[in-house]
């Protein structure tokens, strides 16, 4: 695969430089975990799907800074008798269930979610002073201030703070997950909070799980123009040509080792680009090799429409259609997350 000659090596820099080129030159640097956080339950509906659910409402009440901020969040946990696997999902929307969130069919599966509407966080435009941004003091003017990915990150973490309190859930074998940019988003907050042992991006494309390097479709300098906001300000700098970082969307995967991930795309999302998002996850295995793990079972160049391929620490598959998070990305997302369950 032509795209993976003259990939910048993984190895050659300590994971800690690692994250320092990726929050340096791309995503910014995390705003800090808060002083304190309190969570507030504001409803509870234990009839939810039929009654095989309990649906709870949450309130994150986040002090830092000597500021207070709240956004809301929702839990939904399947009445098991042991202890269930977890997702923090960073969502598009609120609601409970979505388009992008099956909350029955997840719960048949013994799956527990916890989700939120990203823009309950931190709005998808340029303004770093309201919601959280009123809290975080964001300094734009700073080259290597947190863009709006590292903020949503941000949000997630905390709800993982959260998922911690509950005896219903697996503390071993919780995943944060998102769609498009906010697989993106997923990603970051597993590369940089070690509780998350599952990370899965769904179409995450160019910035997510798809390398730079040979990209079609969406490029940096494509993604730069529209959503600036998403990164740092240093960022501008590496757009120009998709081999100007000194890095690639490898490093972010690889970050995730010893733990696993998931990359997922669609065949006519040539936007992302499936075979970017393929290549990502052939360059990251190394890391995980090198850690005495599988890493990422292929043996071809290309993966037609069907391919799932669950076997490595990172797992992927490509199904036929267009840009959505679909119930058989979450089947097979869940089928993988199982088939890897650590054991206590």
């Amino acid at each position: 695969m032509d795209r993976l000659n003259n990939l910048p090596r993984f190895d050659a820099v300590s994971p800690e430089e690692a994250k320092r080129l990726l929050c340096t030159c791309e995503y910014g640097f995390p705003p800090a975990q808060p002083d304190a956080v309190t969570f507030t339950e504001t409803a509870a509906d234990d009839t939810f799907c039929a009654g095989k659910a309990v649906l709870h409402r949450i309130t994150a009440e986040v002090r830092q800074n000597g500021k207070l901020f709240s956004f809301p969040f929702h839990f939904v946990c399947p009445k098991r008798g042991n202890p269930v696997p977890a997702v923090v999902f960073i969502n598009f929307t609120p609601a409970v269930p979505d388009a992008y969130l099956p909350s029955e069919e997840l719960c048949d599966l013994g799956i527990a979610v916890a989700s939120f509407g990203y823009t309950d966080v931190s709005p998808d435009n340029d303004d770093f002073a309201s919601m959280a941004g009123s809290l975080l003091e964001i300094d734009r003017s700073v080259p290597y201030a947190p863009g709006k990915i590292a903020i949503w990150a941000w949000a997630a973490r905390i709800v993982m703070d959260y998922v911690q309190t509950r005896p219903e859930v697996d503390l071993q074998n919780v995943a944060v997950a998102g769609h498009s940019r906010l697989g993106k988003t997923a990603l970051f907050a597993a590369a940089f909070d070690e509780r998350f042992q599952f990370a899965y991006a769904n179409e995450s494309g160019c910035a997510g799980a798809a390398l730079f390097r040979g990209k079609t479709g969406e490029t940096a300098k494509d993604i730069h123009r529209v959503f600036p906001f998403w990164f740092c300000p240093n960022f501008a700098n590496y757009t120009e040509t998709d081999d100007a970082l000194p890095f690639d969307q490898h490093f972010l995967l690889s970050l995730i080792a010893p733990r696993n991930v998931y990359v997922s795309s669609a065949a006519e999302d040539l936007w992302a680009d499936p075979k970017a998002e393929l290549a990502a996850c052939i360059a990251a295995s190394p890391a995980f090799e090198r850690l005495g793990l599988t890493g990422f079972v292929f043996d071809g160049a290309e993966a037609a429409p069907g391919t799932v391929l669950h076997a490595g620490n990172i797992g992927y598959h490509i199904r036929n259609g267009s840009h959505y998070m679909s119930r058989k990305d979450w089947q097979n997302f869940v089928a993988y997350l199982k088939k890897h369950r650590n054991n206590a």
